[in-house]
């Protein structure tokens, strides 16, 4: 491959550069077919590439370069960071959700798997939090009320902050999915009202304590833990308690969340769901403050 420094590199599901065609679309000679192509996007690279793959979902592009460095870039054309590896490597591949990034060493004849982690800020200001609000370890939790799959990790979030009191704190995001489950959304809302009477982990826990909601069970608990009730109501349909769900909701489409429960640790997106898998990246992330 001839490639010269500074190489402009376009990506696209359909590429092409084709300098020899006078006309974009001619069709070939004995063919019943012609092809369209268009500049999809371009950048310019820092280093001379070599090889260059990116993930089926299509939301990460990976350029070995000559430099022995792998750069990652979003499909924006953003550099998201970079892994350097050794002089040997000459092919790299990566896994369909880019989770795990494949080194061809033809030096040692060795393939290399590098589990790759990409590391989402996800905007925690105005979410309820249980735990020390300066703990170094943030759980960052998407989920749903209605959620069964949601009630069941919460025994296992409660283990967590059990077994580490001064260092993680738990955050809770709201991402009620309205299509599934009808009370979802106003759940949520309920929620975040209670949060305004300072009651929001009571309210949490006895919705995930229901069966099944209903919008009679949503308010007995309201009444239950003696909430203003004229106040809880209005706040339920406020601008900031909807604005506070959007939020949430818009944080979750960032960060590339499609489904609930979701945990983030650090940022991170916890893929196993054991309480020794949530320990090993608590315990990883503590060790680089040492």
């Amino acid at each position: 491959m001839n490639l010269k420094p500074y190489f402009f590199i376009i990506v696209s599901l359909m590429t092409a550069c084709l300098a020899d065609f006078a006309l974009a679309g001619s069709p070939v000679p004995g063919n019943a077919v012609s092809i369209e192509w268009h500049m999809a996007k371009q950048w310019r690279l820092p280093e001379i590439p070599v090889d260059i793959v990116h993930s089926d979902d299509g939301k990460y592009v990976f350029v070995l370069t000559q430099e022995s460095k792998v750069l990652v870039y979003d499909t924006d054309g953003q550099l998201a960071g970079g892994v350097s590896v050794g002089k040997g490597v000459t092919g790299i591949d990566v896994s369909p959700r880019a989770e795990t990034l494949y080194l061809i060493d033809g030096r040692t004849n060795t393939l290399t798997a590098l589990s790759i982690d990409f590391v989402h800020h996800i905007d925690i200001s105005g979410s309820p939090l249980k735990g020390p609000a300066d703990a170094p370890v943030t759980l960052a939790l998407f989920t749903d009320f209605e959620c069964p799959f949601c009630r069941k990790m919460n025994p296992l979030l409660d283990m967590i902050l059990k077994n580490n009191p001064a260092t993680v704190k738990l955050v809770f995001k709201n991402m009620p999915l309205r299509r599934l489950h009808p009370l979802a959304d106003q759940a949520a809302r309920a929620a975040l009202s209670a949060h305004n009477q300072g009651k929001f982990w009571e309210f949490h826990d006895r919705l995930f304590a229901q069966e099944k909601l209903t919008q009679e069970s949503i308010e007995d608990i309201a009444r239950s833990l003696a909430l203003d009730m004229e106040k809880w109501k209005t706040d339920m349909n406020s601008a900031p308690v909807r604005d506070q769900v959007a939020k949430d909701m818009q944080d979750a489409s960032k960060a590339d969340v499609t489904g609930t429960p979701t945990l983030f640790i650090n940022g991170k997106l916890l893929k196993g769901r054991s309480l020794s898998a949530v320990q090993e990246i608590i315990n990883q992330e503590l060790s680089k403050g040492k």
